[in-house]
Order: C-alpha cells, then sequence, then structure tokens
C-alpha cells in the first residue's frame, strides 16, 4: 500500500516548553485562563504570545492584525526549546495570515506538534504540504471544549503525552452509513475550511491513498453540499479508500445533513462512518493528521495504526 511519510513529531513530557498562539479568532480572556490553567496542571511551561489578547484596529473578528498573529507563530515555532504550538481558538483567520509566515525557517526549527481544529484546517493543511508533518487535529485552549470539558481535554492529553494509548477512536453516536474496512493515512478536517484552501493554494495534496475526514459547524446543508461538490471535482476524495464524518452541530436536522452527506459520498464506493465525534462536540475527540489508520465502518471505530507522536 503506497503511503506518504509525514514527520511524527515527538510526544510531549512533562515539563516541556509549550507556546499558546491565537491565529484566527478574538480570544476570550476568561476561557484563556481557564485553559492555561489546565495546560500548567499537566506541568508544561506555557509561553503565550505576546499578542494573544489583541484585537484587530478594525476588525473585530481578528484577534490582531494579520502580521502580528503571523509574527507570534512564527516566533513560537523557530524558539528551540518549544516543543508544541496550542491554537487559543479558531473562528476565522488563519488563512489571511499564511503568507505573513517564512516556511524555510519554520522547516529548520524541526518538527515539532501543531494542535488546534476548526480555522486551523488551513494551518494543518500547509503545514502538510510545506512541512510534511504529523498535525493534531484536537480540542483548543481558549475554548469551553478544553477548558470545561474532562473528557476533550483528557483525550488530547493522553493523544499528546501517551499516543499508544489512544489508537482506537469511537464515538457514542457513531453509525455505519456505508459498510467496510478501509487502510490509508488520515487528512481533512473542517469542510468549509477544506473548500476555502482549495481556492486559496495551500491545500496539501491527498494521501494515495486516504481515509478523509470531515466535520462543520453552523453551516446550512446546502452550503455545505456546495462545499463537498467543490471538494469532489477538486479531486479531494480521488484517492480516499474511507471517510469518517465528526459532528454537524448546527448544521439543521441532523437527517437532513446525513442525507446529503449520503447523496453525495455514498456513491464513492469506499467505506462511510457517520459521527465519530470529532470537531465541534461534547467530549471531542482528538485525531491526528497524516498517520496511518484502519476505518472499520462495520465496527464503528478508526484505528490509528502508528502513534501520532513518536
Amino acid at each position: 500500500m503506497s503511503m506518504r511519510e509525514l514527520t511524527r513529531p515527538p510526544r510531549l513530557q512533562r515539563g516541556d516548553t509549550v507556546a499558546l498562539v491565537a491565529p484566527a479568532g478574538p480570544v476570550p480572556e476568561e476561557l484563556l485562563e481557564a485553559g492555561l490553567a489546565q495546560l500548567r496542571a499537566w506541568e508544561l511551561d506555557v509561553r503565550v504570545g505576546k499578542h494573544v489578547l489583541d484585537r484587530h484596529p478594525r476588525l473585530d473578528y481578528l484577534a490582531g492584525t494579520d502580521a502580528d498573529r503571523a509574527a507570534d507563530l512564527q516566533e513560537a515555532w523557530c524558539d528551540p526549546q518549544v516543543s508544541a504550538v496550542f491554537c487559543a481558538r479558531g473562528g476565522y483567520g488563519c488563512l489571511r495570515m499564511i503568507d505573513h509566515l517564512d516556511f524555510a525557517e519554520l522547516a529548520k526549527a524541526g518538527p515539532k506538534v501543531l494542535v488546534g481544529s476548526s480555522d486551523v484546517t488551513a494551518l494543518h493543511e500547509v503545514f502538510t504540504a510545506e512541512l510534511g508533518l504529523v498535525t493534531i487535529f484536537a480540542p483548543m485552549v481558549a475554548t469551553k471544549a478544553f477548558a470545561h470539558d474532562e473528557k476533550a481535554r483528557g483525550h488530547l492529553r493522553r493523544t499528546l503525552f501517551e499516543p499508544q494509548g489512544v489508537t482506537i477512536l469511537t464515538g457514542r453516536s457513531a453509525q455505519t452509513m456505508v459498510p467496510g474496512r478501509a487502510l490509508g493515512v488520515t487528512y481533512g478536517g473542517n469542510l468549509s475550511l477544506l473548500a476555502g484552501s482549495l481556492g486559496a493554494g495551500v491545500a496539501a495534496r491527498p494521501p494515495e491513498r486516504g481515509i478523509a475526514l470531515l466535520e462543520d459547524v453552523t453551516e446550512e446543508p446546502y452550503r455545505l453540499d456546495r462545499f463537498l461538490i467543490q471538494l469532489i471535482r477538486a479531486g479531494f476524495f480521488q484517492g480516499a479508500t474511507g471517510i469518517a464524518l465528526g459532528s454537524w452541530t448546527d448544521c439543521g436536522p441532523p437527517g437532513e445533513v446525513y442525507a446529503m452527506l449520503e447523496n453525495l459520498l455514498g456513491g464513492l464506493g469506499v467505506p462511510i462512518l457517520w459521527e465519530l465525534g470529532f470537531g465541534h462536540c461534547e467530549a471531542q475527540r482528538t485525531v491526528p493528521l497524516g498517520v496511518a489508520a484502519e476505518l472499520d465502518a462495520d465496527a464503528q471505530r478508526l484505528s490509528i495504526l502508528q502513534p501520532a507522536l513518536r
């Protein structure tokens, strides 16, 4: 089986230095403090980017200017003492600041762990494409999913510190959409951001044999339909051997979302699992992107075949 080999960064250990940055939307201070307290409880030394609590002077949906948000990420990643970079929250903004990053310098800094989800999908894509790294699609520090959801936080902690112990992912609401089993490399993330990354020229080339992961939040079924058509027409599923669907919170009636996804994806002839429990949901599962995995839609599980971190 042909699988692209991405570099797995080292796992975290107590006492490691990690950085927190805000690459997208403005960060709520109370959630930030609660999340930082949890990170410190893991015995990590946390460095907070100097622009994390900034607000863009004119655009209130951004945490600071594009250049400042990128500078925090660049500085954190290139700091030789930093082992992982955590994103504070999503929202919108990662695509805007990518042109301010110096990928040659980021590559010299060596493999590190990138942690985030939602809008951070744009960073997962470009870090895969430019740096060839396995990344971690997970709850973000200044969100309720991290600060106040013990199950979500615990699953992320185990993935970062004991990745060999979290190799089987299941969801409480998981269902078989299309039966079967498949081997491939995990790729994907937030559906609307994947569609946006295509047109922005930062999308990573999908694996030759891949298990596509898709989720979204607050998008009407017809908009999800449009994003999926974009991905299908762009060849996003060309090498897909299976598809694992996450949560579709506030995307309209679940039955409508299910019917649309089944209508568009069911004809691809690959196993599909509905509602694996990653994305914008309670007890959010952490999923590594860029690792070999087996999807068993009949048993409703995704098995990670090599620990996400080494």
